[in-house]
């Protein structure tokens, strides 16, 4: 019914709301980066309508099954709304887990992306089923008939009939799922984590109108110069090493220019920047800040008492990719024993929680896969508003994994909890998997899609950061 359906986008919309309003009042005492609000209101829009979408769903079964409508809202919020409170607690798990990684700005974007699935999961439990009181039996008002229901099982048959059909070739289906999954995955092996490229802006956009005048006037690396700063022991020290520093890093490999250093008032201290003949997500680049670094500074250093350091935006991307990619590892690890231990406790079953590690962390590989193969080697790039391919920004992945995991945990969730119902009824354990499939199919792929809208349509934003979230996700 038309009525039913607008339940769960009011109600995310107004948890929405509430959980910008908390992102702003955080940013009075932290720093929020810009793409927080925009990530927080992806989530917080797709978890805030799939989680009403599940009670409502629940609630409507029950009303049609003849229960009364006190008792009805009750048991929704009781079984299906507490499959809400356990499932967003698998994503905030998650999210919150990013601290782990020791990095401020992906730990600022997860716990603002955690607020949003808190207020989410909380309009889910309490605002939503207060609308339903209100509503009473108005809920089944405007009615909209689509589809076809089977006349004894009472649910959609084409997924009862898809449940028994894998039920029989589950081998089959198992082989031809992951084969889908790994040739999506397969691209995830040329991923590289880089940073934000200004040149994919639109090309009627003022930044990206800079970009092109300082490229074109100053070569490719201006846009991105690299700042040396350095230490003298003394002003004297100072001006017998630093020619022979510009003069050392200036000859080094990539070089374009070099500027004139400034000192200041005690002299012992020089600030000079180097623009690079590579754009600055480029490997040249790369490579000229590890070379500068390693091998040229500590080279042109030897044997006095100055310290010399390599920074600036450009340079500060390259660590914070590095650290990323560190990190990711231990990151991974963390949130699938946490979600491990979650679907433990809620199961109490090692083999379900190892099953679910293991099918997620495929279904994270694709997605994956498939933001390299659109971004970085430019598949189909055109058709997202790209004129070329771009990298995958560092906190990209790291970021795209805590969600996922944590949604592919949600469906696990509501899957499982139908089928264990069912379990408990008959003991039948082919009977349960198929009538879970059977009551649930339709509304996880319904909130899968809803999902996918969402996420999608992020994809019309300018920000080249927020649409590889947008294709990632969805």
């Amino acid at each position: 019914t038309a009525t039913a359906m607008m339940l769960p986008i009011v109600s995310a919309v107004i948890g929405l709301a509430c959980a910008l309003s908390i992102i702003k009042l955080l940013e009075h005492v932290l720093q929020v980066p810009g793409v927080a609000t925009t990530l927080a209101t992806m989530i917080g829009l797709g978890v805030g309508i799939d989680y009403a979408l599940f009670i409502v769903t629940r609630h409507k079964l029950q009303l049609k099954d003849g229960m009364d409508l006190q008792e009805s809202i009750a048991r929704a919020v009781a079984t299906a709304g507490g499959a809400v409170v356990f499932a967003g607690f698998t994503v905030i798990i998650a999210l919150c887990s990013l601290a782990f990684a020791g990095i401020p700005l992906v730990a600022t974007l997860g716990f603002t992306a955690a607020v949003a699935v808190v207020v989410a999961v909380c309009a889910a439990a309490t605002l939503l089923p207060a609308m339903l009181g209100a509503l009473g039996p108005h809920i089944n008002s405007l009615r909209v008939h689509l589809g076809k229901t089977h006349p004894d099982d009472k649910k959609p048959h084409g997924w009862l009939r898809w449940a028994d059909a894998v039920s029989d070739r589950p081998w089959t289906a198992a082989t031809a799922s992951l084969l889908i999954l790994i040739v999506l995955a397969l691209p995830v092996l040329q991923l590289e984590l880089g940073q934000n490229d200004i040149s994919a802006l639109p090309k009627d956009s003022t930044s990206r109108e800079a970009f092109e005048g300082m490229d074109e006037g100053f070569g490719p690396g201006a846009y991105g110069p690299l700042l040396i700063a350095s230490e003298f022991d003394s002003p004297e020290e100072a001006k017998q090493v630093l020619p022979k520093l510009e003069q050392a890093i200036g000859g080094a490999e990539d070089v374009a220019a070099v500027s004139e250093p400034s000192l200041d008032k005690a002299g012992t201290v020089a600030v000079f920047t180097v623009i690079s003949k590579s754009e600055p997500w480029q490997d040249e680049t790369v490579e000229l800040v590890e070379n500068l670094r390693d091998e040229v500074i500590p080279a042109a250093l030897e044997g006095t008492k100055a310290s010399s350091y390599v920074g600036g935006q450009t340079a500060g991307y390259i660590d914070l990719a590095t650290k990323i990619a560190d990190k990711l590892p231990l990151m991974i690890l963390i949130v699938v024993a946490l979600s491990f231990v979650v679907l433990l406790i809620a199961f109490r079953s090692l083999l379900v929680p190892i099953k679910a590690a293991v099918m997620n962390l495929l279904s994270v590989a694709a997605a994956y896969g498939v933001v390299t193969a659109v971004f970085q080697l430019g598949w189909g790039v055109n058709l997202i508003g790209l004129d070329h391919s771009i990298p995958i920004v560092s906190f990209v992945p790291l970021l795209m994994f805590a969600i996922l995991f944590g949604l592919s945990m949600d469906y696990e969730v509501f899957l499982l909890t139908q089928m264990k119902e069912h379990f408990k009824e008959s003991g039948d354990a082919r009977a349960a998997v198929v009538q879970g499939v059977a009551n649930t199919g339709r509304v996880i792929t319904s909130a899968a899609a809803i999902m996918v809208c969402v996420f999608t349509s992020f994809v019309l934003v300018e920000d080249p950061v927020v649409k590889e979230f947008g294709i990632g996700l969805a």
